[in-house]
């Protein structure tokens, strides 16, 4: 039975976040609000808590989970950021953009696309994210919250509880986030890639969506 924890959405109550850390650090998939919607997360160590993350979201190995960090910093100890990336990164960060880039090769494959051998990586841009985040100390791997068969991301937190509330540990109820997701670019290439248009704005790349 999933816990369930109300914190204000810009002032997050310190109390409540050291709770949902504790939870995340014991091996918790958690439900969480970011500055596009709501997302799964847990730690990338949490093998079970990952397998439940891909059921509950009807995903396998091939899917790209996102490497959610607290920093542009987090990001290089996980992917490879040149100069240039590094420049476009810091142009969009925080923010509601997923980046794709190249991992480390040191990184364990549970964090790595099967084939293309890269990770998907986000600053976001909420308070109550960036607070777990630093309690944590360590990045999370997360998905958008949108569940077989719909359309949209859930935006309600007490939705959430509802319809999984046996497949989590803890439902973070910090307001709607809305339901657009972010939006990705892959940063793979010699140019930025749109690979889907979402809640961040394409301006900072001077390229359009596909």
């Amino acid at each position: 039975m999933a816990q369930f924890f109300s914190i204000h959405p810009t002032h997050p109550q310190a109390r409540l976040v050291r709770r949902a850390a504790d939870i995340v650090r014991g091996g918790g998939l958690v439900a969480y609000p970011t500055d596009s919607c709501y997302a799964l997360g847990s730690l990338p160590t949490a093998t079970k808590a990952l397998e439940r993350l891909r059921r509950v979201r009807g995903i396998d190995e091939r899917h790209h989970l996102t490497l959610m960090c607290r920093d542009l910093s987090e990001i290089a100890n996980y992917a490879i950021v040149d100069d240039a990336r590094f420049r476009l990164l810091k142009r969009a960060t925080p923010g509601s953009y997923t980046f794709i880039l190249r991992a480390r090769r040191e990184l364990p494959r549970r964090l790595v696309h099967p084939k293309r051998k890269t990770i998907g990586v986000r600053v976001p841009g909420h308070a109550v994210a960036h607070a777990l985040l630093a309690e944590l100390d360590e990045p999370m791997l997360s998905a958008t919250l949108v569940l077989p068969g719909d359309a949209q991301p859930l935006s309600d937190a007490q939705e959430i509880r509802e319809r999984l509330e046996r497949e989590l540990d803890l439902v973070i109820d910090a307001g709607s986030c809305g339901t657009e997701p972010s939006t990705v670019i892959d940063l793979t290439g010699d140019a930025p890639l749109v690979l889907r248009n979402g809640k961040g704005s394409l301006t900072p790349f001077s390229v359009e969506a596909v």
